[in-house]
């Protein structure tokens, strides 16, 4: 009888795991649609991802942010602009997309070696958002030079990065401190 109910407990939490990822790949699509159109979009994307690592952790971050992109991959419009398909995906800006993933194992390889500590979290954060834009530029020179011509790096992270450090770097801080006010009513909802 009771190997019965701890079934079934364990079962609830992985039903309300899956709630809280396809939450998460939720606010990543919301985040993204609020957005101002450049060479490189302007949006609340990155904001989402870092809240999402932030109130689910590394592991089921991740899953959000894989399920975000597998949904935009198959036809959802979840992307910047409405937009959706592997289009987007190997177009110019598609690398800062699935840097977002890189991201995540970044911040679950940095959190179990170094702990959950806030500052660690913020570091975790900071360092994946560098990959990203490293693994999200060299895709974007990439696709641009192969279709438009030749680009200076410079050229590209002027276009790519350089605008975007001081945002992301208000929107990291902005999903720090919604998580900490959002984090205890998920941990009370994990332990219901």
């Amino acid at each position: 009888m009771q190997s019965a109910s701890v079934k079934r407990t364990g079962a609830a939490l992985r039903t309300l795991d899956l709630v809280y990822v396809a939450i998460g790949a939720a606010l990543i699509s919301v985040c993204a649609w609020i957005t101002i159109p450049t060479t490189v979009p302007f949006t609340l994307q990155t904001f989402g991802v870092f809240a999402v690592l932030l109130l689910l952790g590394g592991a089921k971050g991740t899953m959000a942010v894989l399920v975000y992109i597998m949904l935009g991959a198959v036809g959802v419009p979840v992307f910047s602009g409405f937009n959706s398909g592997f289009g987007v995906l190997f177009g110019s800006t598609g690398g800062y997309i699935i840097g977002f993933v890189f991201m995540g194992l970044l911040y679950i390889a940095v959190t179990k070696l170094f702990g959950e500590k806030q500052p660690v979290k913020i570091a975790a954060l900071a360092v994946g958002l560098l990959v990203c834009y490293a693994f999200g530029t060299a895709w974007f020179m990439y696709v641009y030079i192969g279709s438009k011509g030749p680009v200076s790096l410079m050229t590209v992270l002027g276009w790519c990065v350089f605008p975007f450090i001081l945002p992301d770097a208000v929107k990291m801080a902005l999903a720090a401190l919604v998580s900490r006010r959002v984090k205890p009513f998920i941990k009370n909802g994990l332990q219901q």
